[in-house]
């Protein structure tokens, strides 16, 4: 298939050099164009929906905030895309949201669970189907309670950097948090809205960004935004609680409740409830299995044997499949071995999501059935709202989930290339310098990708403040909003969380 593929590139570049040539052109040219003569694109449109049990009129607007550099020269444009309710009130809350990834646009929080539209896909575990897909009135939309700004940073969305701009200036966790520090001021200032309070929140590594972004606000380029609220939805902080990387240990503990839930959805596992045995499996992963895990090769005889099958019971796999993986079972072996026998696999980003690979012999599945499940009617939701519907005019892709991540600078400021990125201090220091701040943690049961107890672990190191931070959990995967049920819930503890302040 790949060299049938090589033969027709190679025929295509014969016979058409010319258009090639063109299209080389052409790009030089935009490339060379000014980048003073960029001009930000804003669209208005007026609207009104029932949110919460209330009708409310609001603008939404969609345009670009254009970033220079220190010279005065564009160098990004960000899209962003706000929600106020009219008239327009100074003092209601604004809540700042943008997705993960690093790399993926907001269509996820924006057409999935936070703005006036959503698009009707099933929640139940089954694909989406081809189009047309239904974008139909979201009344979970928190517009009740907070005016809304969703923000997508360059290469995600309809983002983008502008003529000769670095992507190292871009693409990494402090220089992208800087960049959306600098866009939440911007919209502060232009809408007179300083004096709001202020809610900060991202679904994954937007709960990184978060983090990154609180920092840049409260205590390192800024110093003067003040935060009511952050809020943490499939959240991940502390990398080194997910690697899956050998004689990293911390892994297998904070992914085995992940497992032991997953294992009782799927019936390998017996247990009163989720929520029961999700906590038998946090005190049993924290206690005897981290102590045996720590003990390594020296673990034998009946301590050993016990130790088996008790992970045996928590995972659904059975003993021998356990002792051939030394104890230690990565998610992606999980996700291929749990339903094996029923020629089954399982989803990294909600682990209810089954799908069938091109055999039943691999070690880990070909593919994520839970987001081949969702993907096309999301994208086709959000180029609709936004081009048709709110009139933005752009010949750009739009990015659902973009490349950008393989030039993400995981370093934080200047610490060791080698050190493990942990932005959860970050989270500590603004609690202990804010004592309006409160935390909201939002976490699915069903997620391998930000699994619940990992989220748990980072947020209870020292430093971090416990009272001001809340957990909600929902019986769902890492866009927990898909269910129904779960938005529903997901969207009141928001609501709630900010009308507590």
């Amino acid at each position: 298939m790949k060299s049938g593929l090589s033969l027709i590139a190679l025929a295509l570049a014969v016979a058409v050099p010319a258009i090639v040539h063109a299209a080389d052109q052409n790009d030089k040219a935009k490339a060379e164009k000014p980048a003073a003569d960029v001009e930000p694109q804003i669209h208005t449109t007026k609207l009104s929906g029932t949110f919460g049990g209330q009708r409310i009129d609001y603008a939404a607007t969609i345009g670009e905030t254009i970033l220079k550099n220190k010279d005065g020269v564009p160098e990004a444009a960000v899209v962003t895309t706000s929600y106020v309710k009219e008239p327009r009130d100074p003092s209601r809350p604004v809540t700042f949201l943008f997705n993960g990834g690093p790399g993926s646009g907001t269509v996820w929080l924006m057409m999935g669970a936070f703005g006036p539209k959503r698009v009707a896909i099933p929640g139940d575990g089954t694909d989406d189907g081809a189009p047309p897909y239904p974008i139909v009135d979201n009344p979970d939309s928190l517009l009740d309670a907070t005016d809304i700004v969703f923000i997508d940073p360059p290469g995600t969305g309809f983002s983008h950097l502008i003529g000769k701009a670095d992507p190292k200036d871009y693409y990494g966790v402090t220089q992208d948090a800087k960049l959306v520090a600098e866009v939440i001021r911007r919209w502060l200032n232009e809408n007179g809205r300083w004096n709001s309070p202020k809610y900060l929140g991202g679904e994954s590594y937007g709960t990184t960004r978060s983090a990154a972004v609180a920092n840049q606000l409260m205590n390192e380029t800024y110093n003067d935004v003040a935060l009511n609220g952050i809020i943490l939805i499939s959240t991940v902080l502390d990398f080194a609680a997910g690697a899956d990387t050998p004689g990293n240990e911390l892994s297998y503990i904070t992914n085995l409740p992940s497992m032991a839930v997953t294992a009782l959805y799927h019936g390998k596992a017996t247990a009163a409830s989720p929520e029961a045995f999700a906590e038998e499996a946090r005190q049993w992963a924290i206690g005897p299995y981290a102590a045996a895990l720590l003990k390594g090769q020296k673990l034998q005889g009946e301590e050993r044997a016990k130790i088996r099958r008790e992970l045996a019971r928590f995972t659904g796999l059975s003993e021998t499949y356990l002792e051939s993986a030394d104890l230690r079972v990565t998610p992606g072996r999980f996700y291929k071995e749990l339903l094996r026998d029923r020629g089954l696999t399982i989803g990294r980003l909600d682990s209810r999501y089954t799908g069938k690979d091109y055999d039943n012999a691999g070690e880990t599945p070909d593919n994520d059935p839970s987001f081949y499940g969702i993907d096309a009617g999301y994208t086709a939701a959000i180029n609709s709202w936004a081009r048709d519907t709110l009139g933005f005019k752009t010949d750009r892709e739009y990015q659902s989930i973009g490349s950008i991540g393989s030039q993400w600078d995981w370093r934080l400021g200047g610490r060791d290339t080698n050190a493990y990125l942990n932005v959860a201090p970050y989270i500590g220091q603004a609690l202990r310098e804010n004592s309006g701040l409160r935390v909201l943690v939002a976490q699915g049961y069903y997620d391998f990708a930000t699994p619940f107890f990992a989220a748990e672990y980072a947020l209870s190191r020292t430093g971090i403040p416990q009272d001001r931070i809340e957990y909600e959990y929902y019986d769902a995967g890492h866009m927990m909003y898909i269910r129904d049920e779960d938005r529903h819930k997901l969207s009141a503890d928001i609501r709630a969380f900010i009308r507590a302040r």
